[in-house]
């Protein structure tokens, strides 16, 4: 990673410690503004609503601003607002902050992928996306357990306090290393949007909303089905999220390879392919403690894997709009991670064990495989 992506690198750190942390931290923060769990719940919802809705509206509002202005501006807009919910004086408040620091999370990873792509060298793009997505992949292995720590243990607030303090170094580290490129706007707002207008750009993001919302069914659930169906120990949970984070940072890292070397759809299929296969396997198999370790390392890699070749074949396909359409993509993954908890769920209110999420998980990737297939065989002649 050159000293130019990581800045980026950075931003993703403390996106992805934000995004994680309160879902650990949810019993502490409804028992001091007293509410209850599921009411507390919303705040998670609140933060992936406002992912989508920042995502297209801030980078359609600032893409003709030159890109290290906009990332700076976005992660200001971040620190704020993070900072806002060590001040909230209640559970309103706090919902309102949570909805505001959404907002410039997949407009960051948007204007962040074209960047990443125009400072990479040729041949090398895909890697250089997948190094700033290496921050995401590290605040779920390491900083989201940590800070999750720190927040029970002395109080939520704290939480919140280090995502501001990693928010302040990524502007401190914007300023200083990411280089001043001309803006990457080459089109009007209407020439821009009018890709989104399309099948194919539609298709795109269905891809991401079913086939990796079939890896939030699994994801959404994974403590539970390690407590009741492996039966691990609920104090061993968090070092199996660690199993799981390193997979992801294996994944990242794999997934930015095969994109450069392969046509991104066809490394797509393959990823999730595997990832049916493998989903399966944790429905069948979770009972045995050894296999289960294994497969939530292998779930973990495969999760983060396809999420490269996904933004290249968007960025590929969106000429004139790549910076929207990388902002839109991380819109649909917080769809995705919203549908996979709700279809996840279903089975568990019909009194079904906690195998079945995967199970869900498993024909929300098939549908995915399905559609990309379709994506392949309709535009192959395209250059990806």
């Amino acid at each position: 990673m050159t000293k130019q992506l990581f800045p980026l690198a950075l931003g993703g750190l403390a996106i992805g410690t934000t995004e994680f942390i309160i879902m650990g931290l949810l019993p502490d923060v409804a028992k001091d503004l007293g509410v209850t769990i599921p009411v507390a719940g919303h705040l998670i919802s609140a933060y992936a609503f406002g992912v989508v809705v920042g995502a297209p509206i801030l980078v359609a509002l600032s893409s003709k601003f030159p890109p290290k202005n906009i990332l700076i501006v976005y992660m200001i807009l971040f620190t704020l607002f993070n900072a806002l919910a060590i001040l909230t004086p209640d559970y309103n408040t706090l919902l309102m902050s949570r909805f505001f620091a959404g907002l410039p999370h997949g407009a960051f990873f948007g204007v962040g992928t074209i960047v990443a792509i125009k400072l990479a060298k040729k041949g090398k793009e895909a890697q250089a996306v997948a190094s700033m997505f290496t921050g995401l992949t590290v605040a779920i292995l390491v900083a989201v357990p940590i800070v999750t720590y720190i927040g029970h243990h002395l109080h939520w607030k704290y939480a919140f306090g280090i995502v501001s303090i990693l928010g302040a170094f990524t502007i401190f580290f914007l300023y200083l290393y990411m280089p001043k490129l001309k803006s990457l706007k080459t089109v009007t707002f209407k020439e821009e949007i009018e890709f989104f207008l399309t099948i194919k750009a539609w298709h795109i993001l269905t891809i991401v909303a079913i086939g990796f919302g079939g890896l939030f069914a699994w994801f959404s659930y994974i403590a539970p089905l390690l407590i009741n169906i492996s039966n691990f120990d609920p104090d061993k949970i968090s070092y199996l999220m660690v199993v799981a984070g390193a997979g992801m940072v294996v994944g990242n890292i794999l997934g930015g390879y095969l994109a450069d070397k392969r046509n991104p759809i066809k490394v797509a299929i393959y990823l999730l392919s595997l990832m049916v296969i493998f989903l399966i396997l944790v429905f069948f198999l979770s009972e045995n403690q050894i296999l289960s370790i294994a497969l939530t390392f292998i779930c973990g890699v495969l999760a983060m894997s396809i999420g490269t070749p996904i933004n290249m074949v968007m960025v590929k396909s969106a000429k004139n709009s790549e910076m929207l359409g990388a902002a839109f993509i991380q819109a649909a993954f917080n769809v995705a991670n919203s549908l996979g908890a709700l279809f996840g769920g279903f089975p568990l209110l019909f009194g079904l064990s906690y195998n079945y999420p995967a199970l869900v998980g498993a024909c929300m990737a098939f549908i995915g495989v399905i559609l990309t297939f379709a994506f392949y065989k309709k535009y192959k002649k395209e250059e990806f």
